[in-house]
Parts: structure tokens; C-alpha cells; sequence
């Protein structure tokens, strides 16, 4: 059958909610998306990942999402996003796009780092360590904007790269972990398709297909892996998908219209997977 990776992206609020349906649709269809060799997870995916792979039901995640749990204190005011479009838009070279990015976020006047793990640590529901070695989480190092990908072997605690993981860019701190400075790992990539390479059946759910500023979107990273011979298949929202998500992607009100959508979508796709993905093979 070939080697699996599953690919969570980031999205706050109301793209985790979606991505939450997505997994419940498919497993509801008789999919097991928690079954891939290694599951790559960005900011929301990073939480949703860990805790799928702690042996959460995805039904469980998607429920909580409509009963309005899971909820994170994530207000961004109209200053901020101006100070987050004027750094990631500065620059057409990726690489400068990112430091520039990361200049931002050191800069910014946030809370402490401890606000972040106050934020973050409810929503992993008593997750501590990590929860498979196959695990890997993405934080982009606020200083070079160079992308890291956190697992078990790392020295790092599971809170520590989830945080840095969800680390937003002038909202929040970068966090300090390993003796650096890391912010949100959808930085540069709001899913990390990349990071799949070598892996031979690739599944990446991408609430946010693209991030701001000159980086690679979900859809050509999952080209590039198709191209090399991967069978990749790439979960966006629909149109039906994206009105009931709108426009503000940390909307509380949004959180369970955008997970019902996420279902129907993920249960209408279950049937086009490879059979690699199927729960009972």
C-alpha cells in the first residue's frame, strides 16, 4: 500500500472547526484518517492532531465544535491585522516576506508567553506527552524564518511545540522553546504539504489554502509532491464550505455552521480515497 501522512493545517477558530467536520465526515464514511504513518500538524492542526492521536474520537473534536467547546481567547484587533498585512506583504521574496514577519512578531507588544499556554493548554483536554512518535508539529523560528518540525526525539514537551506552533505573529508572543524564539508554524505555509515528501498516500486538510504574503499554497505543494509521484489528496472548503465560514476566521459564531459544512464535504469525499485510508482493509 505504501507509506501514509496526513496533513492537518492551520486555520484558527472557525478553519479548525471546519477541519474537525472533515475528520468526522470521513471517519463517519468508514475513513480513518488518525491510521497515517505520521501526521504532520500547523497551529490548529497541531491540536487537533495531538489529540486524535491520544485516542480522541474525531466525532468526539467535531461535536465539541458545535456544542461551542474548545474555545480560545484569540481577539484580534483592526491594529494588529494592519501590523500582520504590512509585514508579510512588505516583500515579494518569500524568505525576506518571513523575516520580516518574525521581526514584527518580536517587536509587537503582546502579552507574556504564559498568556499563550493559558490560551492553549484547555484545549489540549489533559494531553501531556506525546502521543506518537509519528507526531510532527511545524513552528517557523521568528528570528531566521527558518521551518521546524517538532516530535518526540526533539527535547521539546508537547505543550512547548503546540504553543510555539500557535504562536500568531503580533497577536501572540513567539514562544521560547529550545533557546529560540518561534511563531505560528503556518508563517510561511498554512499547512506544510511539503513536509509529507517521500511519503507514498499524502491526505492534507487545509483550511486556508494559502498564507499571506509571496509563499507556496496548499494547491502547488501537493502539485509538487503529485508531480514526484505521491498520490495527494487535498481537503479545502468548498463554496458551500466558505459561506458558512465567512470572513473572519476566529468567529465564535461561525465555529458550528463551519463544522457541519466540514462534515458534509469530508463525507462526500470518503468514497474517493484510496483504499489505504478505509478503516476496515
Amino acid at each position: 500500500m505504501g507509506s501514509t501522512a496526513l496533513v492537518l493545517g492551520g486555520g484558527a477558530r472557525v478553519g479548525g472547526a471546519w477541519m474537525t467536520g472533515v475528520l468526522a465526515g470521513l471517519r463517519d464514511a468508514g475513513v480513518d484518517p488518525a491510521r497515517a504513518d505520521v501526521v504532520i500538524g500547523t497551529s490548529a492542526g497541531a491540536i487537533f492532531g495531538a489529540r486524535l492521536l491520544a485516542g480522541e474520537p474525531a466525532r468526539e473534536l467535531y461535536e465539541r465544535q458545535l456544542a461551542g467547546a474548545d474555545s480560545v481567547n484569540l481577539d484580534v484587533t483592526l491594529g494588529q491585522t494592519l501590523r500582520f498585512l504590512w509585514a508579510a506583504l512588505g516583500s515579494r521574496d518569500p524568505e525576506r516576506s518571513v523575516r520580516r514577519l518574525g521581526r514584527a512578531a518580536l517587536k509587537a507588544r503582546t502579552g507574556p508567553e504564559s498568556d499563550v499556554y493559558a490560551a492553549l493548554d484547555p484545549l489540549l483536554r489533559g494531553v501531556e506527552g506525546w502521543p506518537d512518535p509519528m507526531l510532527r508539529i511545524t513552528a517557523v523560528d521568528a528570528l531566521t524564518g527558518a521551518l521546524t518540525a517538532f516530535d518526540a526525539d526533539s527535547g521539546v514537551t508537547l505543550r512547548e511545540a503546540v504553543a510555539a506552533s500557535c504562536a500568531v505573529p503580533v497577536v501572540w508572543p513567539p514562544v521560547t522553546v529550545a533557546g529560540r524564539r518561534w511563531m505560528d508554524g503556518g508563517s510561511r505555509s498554512t499547512a506544510n504539504i511539503h513536509l509529507a515528501r517521500g511519503h507514498h498516500h499524502v491526505l492534507a486538510i487545509a483550511p486556508i489554502p494559502r498564507a499571506v504574503g509571496p509563499h507556496a499554497d496548499a494547491a502547488r505543494q501537493a502539485a509538487e509532491l503529485t508531480a514526484e509521484g505521491a498520490h495527494v489528496t487535498l481537503v479545502t472548503p468548498d463554496r458551500t464550505a466558505r459561506r458558512a465560514m465567512g470572513r473572519d476566521m476566529t468567529s465564535e459564531a461561525r465555529r458550528p455552521p463551519a463544522a457541519r459544512a466540514g462534515h458534509a464535504q469530508g463525507a462526500a469525499l470518503a468514497a474517493s480515497l484510496p483504499v489505504v485510508w478505509r478503516a476496515e482493509r
